[in-house]
């Protein structure tokens, strides 16, 4: 039998959607139903968990279905166990910068989900004071491993676009506004005092979706608008929604791929799946989404001719091939937690680190900025 190593991890946020769902239960507790993670001399890393939250009810209930019993709602406790290695972040915005800010000062690792702190600086102050201390850190960039981003990587690194001309993405759904249908969303996502909005939600998804399959961030154009100002929360009480909940953005990236993506929670959905980027090239064409990729080359393009007094006898969507799997596509949290785990383990690469998730609060930023001020803003680098 391979050797267990303990790696103790505490779990900050586990409690809602995100940090439950993805990083408990479809990860950690998938590596541990697993047998623990095989790592390069014949042991097998075993993640050992505390889980960290403010309701000691909700921690118990989690822990209790899933067989664990360590739980507390004392962070600077849990920081102070010299079994502990990591610290995860999963809880609402407002509340990540000062929690990584202690962990870093009780010298754990730092994994987090995105985005890092609700203003650049604090991003940066947090990056900075990990490199100081010398701890590794990374933030979950959970897009870059779904299956229909997988092909489309697939796609890029074997030539098959030619020179890149365009992305356009189109994200979102129908969020309700909680009156005569419960929201699919916390209230907190639509009050900018508690760190909401779709801004500071996904565009730090989309720096490191373009900075990693194309190119950096070179400028960025953005509207922001609030849609629905009124919303009701989870107790059924109405509220002003204060956060933007709907953002479309230009992106120019470096070597002049210009990128479109559209974010929306007030958007009715009428697409294959609930985010999809179009890639446009001098030799091809892709369309992929969550799990899907379509393609079509230059030599199978077929040529359309603009004419409203004839009815369509095209169906376009027909003209396009489906990209085959090719391979097993694990859970994209669980595939990341296990690159982060054998960082710390066995210092294998990693490249998400907290500066990737400060340039991501950097687009954030300079996005809002350029929608208050109507104009194109340049993305300068980071002074480390």
């Amino acid at each position: 039998m391979s050797a267990r190593v303990p790696i103790g991890i505490v779990m900050n946020g586990v409690t809602g959607r995100m940090g439950y769902r993805q990083h408990l239960v479809r990860s950690l507790l998938a590596i541990r139903e697993a047998g623990g993670l095989p790592l390069h001399d014949g042991s097998k890393l075993w993640p050992e968990l505390v889980l960290v939250g403010r309701s000691e009810a909700k921690l118990r209930d989690v822990a209790s279905r899933h067989g664990l019993t360590d739980y507390t709602t004392d962070l600077g406790a849990a920081l102070a166990r010299p079994d502990v290695q990591i610290y995860f972040d999963a809880q609402v915005t407002s509340e990540r910068e000062k929690a990584i800010g202690l962990a870093i000062e009780a010298g754990k690792h730092i994994y987090t989900e995105k985005p890092l702190a609700t203003t650049l600086s604090g991003a940066i102050e947090l990056a900075r004071a990990a490199d100081t201390a010398g701890v590794k850190h990374g933030v979950v960039q959970d897009k870059l491993f779904l299956p229909g981003l997988r092909k489309l990587q697939r796609l890029i690194s074997g030539g098959f676009f030619g020179r890149i001309l365009s992305v356009r993405g189109e994200f979102g759904y129908w969020v309700f506004e909680g009156d005569w249908q419960a929201a699919q969303r916390p209230s907190w996502n639509y009050r900018a005092a508690d760190g909401g909005g779709i801004v500071v939600d996904m565009f730090p998804h989309w720096h490191y979706v373009l900075e990693q399959l194309f190119s950096p961030v070179r400028t960025v154009t953005a509207h922001v608008t609030t849609h629905i100002p009124r919303r009701w929360d989870e107790q059924g009480d109405a509220y002003e929604a204060t956060a933007d909940d709907a953002a479309y953005g230009i992106f120019e990236l470096e070597g002049g791929v210009v990128a479109q993506i559209n974010s929306s929670w007030a958007v009715r959905v009428n697409r294959d799946e609930l985010v999809e980027f179009q890639v446009d090239g001098t030799e091809g064409s892709a369309v992929a989404g969550l799990r899907g990729c379509r393609i079509q080359h230059r030599s199978t393009t077929p040529k359309p001719v603009w004419n409203p007094d004839l009815p369509l006898t095209e169906r376009f969507r027909d003209q396009w091939q489906e990209v085959p799997d090719n391979e097993e596509f694990d859970n994209g949290f669980k595939a990341q937690w296990e690159m982060f785990l054998r960082h710390v383990a066995e210092d294998a690469p990693y490249t998400w680190d907290l500066w990737a998730g400060a340039r991501g609060v950097q687009l954030a930023e300079l996005g809002l900025q350029s929608a208050r001020e109507g104009r194109r803003l340049e993305v300068p680098e980071l002074d480390r």
